[in-house]
């Protein structure tokens, strides 16, 4: 695994959840950009949960198996993007979430939007140090 050093300053907000400000990696670790991850049962080929919980975990699912498949695992994701459709499904995201995710945190960014694909609830997307 790559090593992950945190940035943390106290010029700016704390971390209110399973996140960091920032986090830096060696210039000589081997990036990679996934797509953000939707809540798509592999195994039928299309969207089967219906709540913000299921969903979140099977979004969390399928970036477990492309972290696999890239020789990686969640201690190897440097920063992420949460796309929520709605606000209000933030605080049950962030406790599936925080199942997945250990200290040193990642950093994070979350947004609400308008509508995503199949008209899930959630969409996260990864950029990973290996």
């Amino acid at each position: 695994m790559t090593q992950k050093e945190v940035i943390l300053t106290d010029k700016a907000p704390a971390p209110v959840g399973p996140y960091n400000q920032a986090i830096a990696v060696p210039a000589t670790s081997k990036l990679v950009f996934m797509a953000g991850q939707i809540a798509i049962d592999p195994a039928v080929g299309k969207v089967v949960a219906t709540t913000i919980e299921d969903q979140t975990e099977q979004v969390l699912k399928n970036i477990q198996a492309v972290l696999a498949e890239a020789g990686a695992d969640f201690a190897n994701v440097v920063k992420t993007t949460v796309f929520l459709v709605d606000m209000a499904d933030f605080a049950a995201m962030n406790a599936i979430y925080g199942k997945y995710f250990t200290a040193p945190y990642p950093a994070r960014s979350s947004i609400q939007v308008a509508k995503l694909p199949l008209d899930v609830r959630v969409e996260i997307e990864c950029i990973v140090a290996i």
